[in-house]
């Protein structure tokens, strides 16, 4: 009885494992009949990847400074003590704004005793001018008297012919009447010399009015002034010494626009052009991007450096750039190249074919495409000619691929 309750459990067990010994037994898969193929029968799993443009050449990073647009000293056009500088090291200051102040006692004195002079030719003038007036009326008084003696010496000659006087009183009589004629010439001639003494006193103070206008610019020049907008970079004397004509001030700088000056490797050169932008980035603002303008280019390189000197405008209109602050430039050229990874000459068997990705049909398949090739850097390839940007090329392939062959995405390139 034992027996046959054994034989009965050995046989509901053996039925029980019997499935389950059939389920870890599957018919041969897919992978498994490709791989009985030949390999000339496979169907090769590519890698894919997109052409890009980038950078192949190494970018250079240039250091340079930042200065002010233009520095302006100003000087003094006057000589005096300096009473008075109203500004400082890091003040703003506008066009015409009066900075400084000289002594001006000795100059108020010289233009008072010039102007004092000026009454004093005036008068003159009124003086002389009168003085033409009183000999205008001598030459009409000798004009009167003049032809009074004409008109006697013409009646004196008619009685004379008459006979009824002596020949003497009509010889008396024509030479009052020469004696009369010299009289007005020589009051005609004292006109004259009285006009000329007008004109003279009037040159007198013509000359005087620009005494006069000397002194006052000379006095308006113990008011500094600045010239133009800007900073104030340095004090260049103090209040209480005595400054000489064309005397330094302060010196300023003008900081609506920013330079870089920086000297550029020859082997760069190419990346530069007058009028270019370039990207400069200042430690003092990490987080910013500044856009400069190539606004010079030296001509000549620099010793042996062979380095070519650049000026580099920025704009500034919150005035946030400083002079001194470090900054560093880069130039790029104005197109980045075509680039593929050197990984995708390595599927075919010329180094100058790439495999482009034809997947218009049902069917994925690789087309052969001569390149033209430029320069190679970290892994990468320029491709001159042969590709466009929108081209998808093989980068790896698990087997040697040729033209119009189908092929399969890898489980990354999908």
């Amino acid at each position: 009885m034992n027996i046959y309750s054994n034989f009965i459990k050995f046989s509901c067990l053996l039925l029980f494992l019997l499935p389950l010994a059939s389920c870890g037994n599957p018919p041969e898969t897919t992978a498994q009949e490709e791989e009985s193929l030949p390999p000339s029968a496979r169907i090769p799993s590519v890698d894919i990847q997109a052409v890009s443009r980038d950078f192949l050449t190494p970018t250079r990073e240039y250091i340079g400074t930042t200065e002010p647009l233009k520095e302006v000293i100003i000087r003094s056009q006057a000589e005096g003590q300096l009473l008075e500088l109203t500004v400082d090291v890091g003040d703003r200051i506008l066009k015409d704004q009066t900075i400084a102040s000289l002594d001006d006692t000795l100059l108020n004195a010289s233009l008072a005793r010039a102007q004092a002079e000026l009454i004093s030719l005036n008068s003159a003038v009124t003086e002389a001018q009168s003085d033409v007036i009183s000999a205008q009326a001598e030459v009409e008084s000798a004009r009167v008297r003049f032809q009074q003696a004409q008109v006697d010496a013409n009646r004196l000659q008619q009685l004379y012919e008459e006979g009824a006087i002596a020949k003497r009183e009509v010889e008396l009589a024509q030479t009052e009447a020469k004696t009369a004629e010299q009289t007005l010439k020589s009051a005609q001639s004292q006109v004259k010399v009285r006009e000329a003494a007008v004109e003279t006193a009037k040159g007198r103070i013509t000359s005087q009015k620009a005494v006069i206008a000397e002194e006052k610019k000379r006095l308006a020049f113990t008011k500094i002034k600045s010239p133009s907008d800007g900073y104030v970079l340095e004090r260049l004397t103090e209040e209480g010494n005595l400054i000489q004509t064309g005397g330094e001030i302060i010196s300023i700088g003008d900081f609506s626009q920013a330079i870089v000056n920086v000297a550029v490797s020859e082997l760069d050169l190419a990346k530069v052009a007058l009028g270019k932008t370039v990207n400069v980035k200042l430690d003092a603002f990490p987080n910013q991007t500044f856009t400069g303008i190539i606004n010079q280019i030296s001509p000549a390189a620099q010793g042996d450096s062979r380095q070519i000197p650049l000026e580099i405008l920025l704009s500034n209109p919150e005035g946030k750039i400083k002079q001194g602050l470090l900054a560093r430039v880069k130039f790029t050229a104005d197109n980045p190249s075509l680039t593929i990874p050197e990984s995708a000459l390595q599927v075919g068997e010329q180094d100058n074919i790439v495999f482009v990705v034809n997947n218009q049909s049902s069917e994925t398949k690789v087309i052969a495409k001569e390149v033209t090739l430029g320069k190679r850097r970290n892994g990468k390839v320029e491709v001159l000619t042969g590709l466009n940007e929108a081209d998808k090329i093989v980068s790896r392939s698990s087997n040697s691929l040729k033209d119009n062959q189908k092929v399969k995405l890898s489980a990354i390139s999908k």
